[in-house]
């Protein structure tokens, strides 16, 4: 067939959750609030951390960045989102809706290599306490924060022009609750072979890579901390990795299921289920790990509120 003959699709409908059109309106009301409670949770802790001079460590400062990731992670698809629950026309521009997944992917890869990061940390910390300090060096720390972010923003590139290159003639409707790269493929009007593998191949290398960094980190934590001899030592080591390790597993045990693997063919509710997982309830989930879990930080926050009191 000839490309010059197709018409050429200008914008996309995403679907959502088709089947549940009856309750969109309760939908958007809980998503709002979901929204709301993530941004203002991940705002506090990156306030809270840079506020309080006592958190300006490494560890903290990763996750201060990690909760200033999630607010752009979670702005690149939960806005447009709440306006379709709303909308008739649910539409986005193909301009618009590769900017959705230039963005939601680069942020997404920069968690990957920051929860790497954050891993390596406690594996010096813990596994070489003694030479801690001057391996992980605020010089070091920054550099380490400055590559992920530099890593995730290249990590699409290749993926979205070649997608920007693919014919696409209709019909336009994302069987998805968002732009990403998988039910756009499924659109175009050619064999995506090649995307389809290059999608695997750098998502494999990125988030099995980085998967398999932080286990091992975390296999000689732990081989470390049995060797520990006193149980309250052991608590303590354990405690400064809970957080980390609950926010790893609820986010890689979506993902892992979602991109890493080499087929067009998919089930489309249970990748909904999955998209909510790691776009929605993950950053959501991440202040209340850190906040609640965390005595150093709830600490913090409380030094913070004397702080606003005795000032007012």
């Amino acid at each position: 067939m000839d490309i010059g003959n197709w018409s050429h699709v200008t914008e996309f409908i995403i679907l959502g959750f088709p089947h549940l059109k009856g309750v969109q309106t309760y939908l958007f009301f809980l998503l709002l609030v979901i929204y709301l409670t993530t941004i203002l949770g991940n705002l506090l802790i990156f306030l809270v951390v840079h506020l309080d001079a006592q958190l300006h460590t490494p560890m903290y400062q990763f996750v201060s960045i990690l909760s200033f990731l999630e607010l752009g992670y979670t702005a690149a698809t939960i806005p447009k989102m709440l306006a379709n629950l709303l909308s008739e026309k649910k539409t986005i521009s193909f301009s618009g809706c590769l900017l959705q997944i230039y963005f939601f992917h680069s942020l997404g890869a920069t968690e990957c290599y920051l929860l790497t990061a954050m891993a390596y940390d406690r594996y010096l910390a813990i596994c070489r306490p003694l030479h801690y300090p001057t391996l992980m060096t605020p010089s070091l720390c920054t550099k380490i924060i400055v590559g992920c972010w530099l890593g995730g923003l290249a990590g699409p590139v290749a993926e979205i022009f070649l997608v920007s290159h693919l014919p696409f003639c209709g019909p336009n409707h994302i069987q998805h609750i968002f732009c990403d790269f998988p039910p756009v493929l499924s659109l175009a009007c050619t064999d995506t072979s090649i995307n389809v593998l290059v999608d695997f191949v750098i998502n494999s290398c990125k988030i099995l890579a980085t998967f398999l960094l932080i286990l091992s980190s975390y296999v000689q934590i732990i081989c470390t901390v049995l060797e520990i001899p006193s149980a309250a030592g052991k608590r303590k080591a354990f405690s400064t990795c809970a957080s980390h390790l609950t926010v790893v597993f609820i986010f890689y045990g979506s993902i892992l299921f979602m991109y890493v693997r080499l087929k067009k063919s998919y089930s489309l509710d249970y990748d909904r289920a999955l998209a909510v997982v790691y776009s929605v309830i993950t950053p959501f989930l991440n202040p209340f790990i850190y906040s609640l879990r965390n005595k150093e930080i709830k600490e913090a926050m409380r030094r913070q509120v004397k702080r606003t009191r005795l000032l007012g």
